[in-house]
């Protein structure tokens, strides 16, 4: 039968809702159509109609992956010590780093994994009441294993061992019991890896501070036991201790070098530079004083060589030689008396080499005394004349006695040496020519020029 413009199939009238006008869309046409309405909405997110789908058949999965979560979980949760078995053999067959714990203490190492492996199950069952205790746990065994030198790798692997074996044997059971739900348990992966990577980053935060806090407390305790050496108030039953944390023989021959000034800007480290390279040294950095404790040579009786390459304006001063850590402190000492007689712009003096200079600043009382007593009749006079009968003396003994050369370096001729050595004679009622007034005269002045007025 023919239709014809005006009538339906059904012979309806053409204004019916029913009716469909040849200018009407097709099916199909109409589903092309709201195809192409879709793809222009995409860009101002998905329609409120696949919002309210979408959570209603995502709900029904998730309500069925976490029944069969539950239900594989209290299984795990009743064999947790054969859980505890393989994971503990994992960890002795892949984790080497462990094998040295699992020996030392296997009971405590499996307990450590039964505790952690239960807090895991656990946390499966009721995510939000036993989350905490979990992470407790967590930070736990982070803190003992960092305090134990465990290395982080070895932890951070021993607990993703975990994680790898808690979701193989949910697998393994969920397989046994009920082999169709596997494909379900897709849905929950995502959230057991999240929990085994929050405990890893856990574990690893409390590792690393735990870290700092022993390198502190290491630290700490080295330079104590160091100031003790160097003040000589250490206890005989602490030098061992200092040697072995120093990494210095007990019974090894030192010296002490003191350094101070021309340091370089923006340097915090110890004046390295001021010791040949290879010297074993141990610094310890003071306030305006930097201690070096140098390990000396059999072979080298005069002590620790400085380097010519130290800093410009440094300070320097070498103690002697002592034998043993425990005589340090007296090392120290006497390189700060050494470093005591050291210019203001600078250079390097080693006490041996000014023991009667060393000998004045032992006893500054006495020191000053003998100044006084030698010298008063030219500290007392007019400055100009003081200086230069002190200047003229002082050049007169480092030229060994001879008048010469002291006219020499003070641009005089010999003869005005020789009057103004006689008017030091005249003053101070000594000679020249008596050895025991001449060692009085230069301590005299060394005393004077290290002690002042």
């Amino acid at each position: 039968m023919r239709i014809s413009a005006g009538s339906t199939a059904g012979g309806r009238p053409r204004g019916d809702r029913g009716a469909r006008t040849a200018t009407e869309p097709t099916p199909r046409e109409n589903a092309m159509h709201q195809a192409v309405r879709s793809r222009s909405g995409l860009g101002r997110g998905p329609s409120s109609r696949a919002l309210s789908r979408a959570p209603k058949a995502r709900s029904l999965i998730d309500a069925d992956a976490l029944r069969v979560l539950h239900r594989s979980a209290r299984v795990l949760l009743n064999s947790l010590p054969e859980l505890t078995d393989r994971l503990v053999a994992a960890l002795r067959e892949r984790e080497p780093a462990y094998r040295s714990t699992l020996e030392s203490d296997p009971v405590g190492t499996w307990q450590e994994a039964h505790r952690s492996l239960r807090h895991s199950v656990g946390s499966l069952l009721d995510p939000r009441g036993a989350r905490e205790a979990a992470l407790r746990c967590s930070w736990r065994i982070g803190a003992a294993r960092a305090e134990e030198g465990l290395p982080l790798d070895a932890l951070l692997h021993a607990f993703r061992l975990g994680g790898s074996l808690i979701w193989q044997a949910l697998v393994e059971e969920t397989s046994r019991t009920a082999p169709e739900d596997v494909r379900l348990l897709v849905h929950v992966a995502a959230d057991v890896w999240n929990f085994v990577d929050e405990h890893c980053t856990l574990v690893a935060d409390v590792y690393r501070k735990v870290e700092r806090q022993h390198a502190w407390r290491q630290e700490h305790r080295v330079r104590l036991l160091t100031a003790a050496l160097l003040d000589g108030t250490s206890r005989i039953a602490d030098v061992a201790e200092t040697a072995e944390v120093l990494g210095l023989p007990e019974q090894g021959r030192y010296a002490v070098v003191a350094v101070a000034g021309g340091r370089q800007a923006g340097r915090a480290g110890p004046p390295a530079a001021v010791l040949p390279a290879g010297t074993r040294v141990h610094w310890h950095k003071g306030v305006d004083v930097d201690h070096g404790i140098v390990l000396v040579d059999d072979g080298d009786p005069s002590g620790p060589a400085v380097t010519p390459a130290a800093p410009a304006g440094a300070r320097i001063g070498v103690g002697p030689v002592v034998a043993g850590l425990a005589a340090v402190g007296d090392a120290r000492r006497l390189a700060d008396m050494a470093l005591g007689m050291c210019a203001d712009d600078g250079g390097t003096v080693r006490l041996t080499e000014r023991l009667p200079a060393a000998l004045v600043l032992s006893c500054p009382e006495l020191g000053g005394a003998l100044a006084r007593e030698v010298l008063g009749p030219l500290l007392r006079l007019e400055p100009s004349d003081r200086d230069i009968l002190l200047d003229t003396l002082a050049a007169w003994l480092e030229c060994d006695g001879s008048a010469q050369r002291a006219s020499v370096r003070l641009y005089c001729h010999r003869n005005t040496v020789l009057n103004r050595l006689k008017r030091c004679e005249q003053l101070t009622g000594r000679s020249l020519a008596r050895p025991a007034d001449m060692v009085e005269f230069s301590l005299a002045l060394t005393a004077h020029r290290l002690l002042g007025d």
